[in-house]
């Protein structure tokens, strides 16, 4: 147990509601991009229906504790919690949002969820040592990222052609009508979804740094209060927007009519839920982006644009790497290790200078 004054509790409790926050704003345009996308609704209706179902995830995680196991994998299951102390909490979160906000300024629809693995593991290990990690948790984690777009893709194709020889007879005005009516109840599932998933990694952050200073009693579990919390800060956080990551998402990889919008939404709500079910801290930016485009390509491959697509798998690839080593930074800098940051800011200032003279060369 290590000891922590409330006031600084306090403090880094608010630092993980900023995460949470920054997290929804991030995270806007899973939710809301293809009703953005085939213009069903406009932005600033999209940006309210969004964090108001994000909120209602609170009310359907009381109904069913069991869709609350992501919590308890991101504090307990990625890094031994008995080996958590203020300082790798405080890493953590500095990693996670420092790839937020870059990716945000950029337009990129990165993971805020792998950021904050990053961010854990990154300061878990600056602590510990590879004896912290909780390997079976991390590599769920690992596998998610990969299978979470790949059968969000196959899932969307898979609802697009069912609801195509389903509607085979209707006439395109009704198929248009109908499809408006379920694309926003499936987004309405989606946003609930995100809501449920997302909320629930600030939550096992905060629970476990209430457990590990003291402050948390009997076994491990989510603080009803703590749970209020990270759903009030993700649906502000949404109410925000994410514009530059909402145009990305829903009109550069591919454009959506109301049939795709459907199936995508549809097809990642479902992926959202298991995820929840399962424990697993899925990527909801990975799944909306597979959905979307399966929602493409099932009408034909050369209708998503392959170039945006790999770029944004760039950013799904480093954002572990780079958010870990922001936490290891942050983590040394704060406990006094001064030479390790000098020695690492200098490593990776080298290696980025190489990688742009080699650029200009070739």
């Amino acid at each position: 147990m290590y000891q922590l004054a409330f006031p600084l509790l306090v403090g880094l409790i608010v630092v993980a509601l900023a995460f949470d926050f920054l997290n929804g704003l991030h995270d806007a345009a899973n939710s809301i991009a293809t009703v953005v996308g085939t213009r069903l609704i406009s932005p600033v209706w999209a940006v309210a229906f969004a964090a108001f179902f994000n909120f209602a995830a609170y009310f359907l995680a009381l109904q069913w504790p069991a869709l609350h196991k992501v919590a308890d994998t991101i504090g307990k299951g990625l890094v031994d919690k008995d080996l958590i102390t203020p300082a790798v909490v405080f890493g953590a979160l500095v990693g996670a949002m420092f790839w937020n906000v870059v990716t945000w300024l950029k337009g990129i629809p990165s993971s805020s969820s792998h950021a904050l693995v990053g961010g854990l593991v990154g300061a878990g290990l600056a602590h510990a040592g590879f004896g912290s990690i909780q390997w079976n948790g991390l590599n769920k984690t690992l596998i998610a990222i990969v299978l979470s777009p790949v059968l969000g893709l196959i899932l969307t194709m898979a609802i697009m052609l069912a609801t195509s020889w389903l509607g085979g007879r209707a006439s395109a005005r009704g198929a248009e009508r109908s499809f408006r009516g379920l694309h926003l109840a499936s987004a309405g599932a989606y946003s609930l979804g995100h809501g449920l998933n997302d909320a629930q990694k600030t939550m096992g952050v905060i629970t476990v740094l209430l457990y590990s200073t003291g402050y948390l009693h009997g076994e491990f579990h989510v603080p009803g209060w703590v749970a209020v919390s990270c759903y009030v800060a993700i649906g502000l956080g949404t109410l925000t927007g994410g514009w530059r990551i909402i145009e990305t998402m829903g009109t550069r990889i591919t454009k959506l009519n109301q049939h795709q919008g459907f199936s995508a939404s549809a097809g990642g709500s479902v992926m959202l839920f298991a995820a929840s079910y399962l424990g697993i801290p899925v990527s909801t930016t990975h799944t909306i982006t597979g959905c979307i485009i399966g929602a493409g390509a099932a009408r034909r491959a050369s209708a998503v644009r392959w170039g945006v697509a790999g770029n944004v798998a760039i950013a799904w690839v480093i954002t572990i790497p780079a958010s870990a080593t922001v936490a290891a930074l942050f983590y040394w800098l704060i406990s006094g290790f001064y030479l390790r940051v000098i020695i690492a800011v200098a490593a990776i200032a080298f290696v980025a200078y190489s990688a742009a003279k080699w650029r200009i060369q070739s």
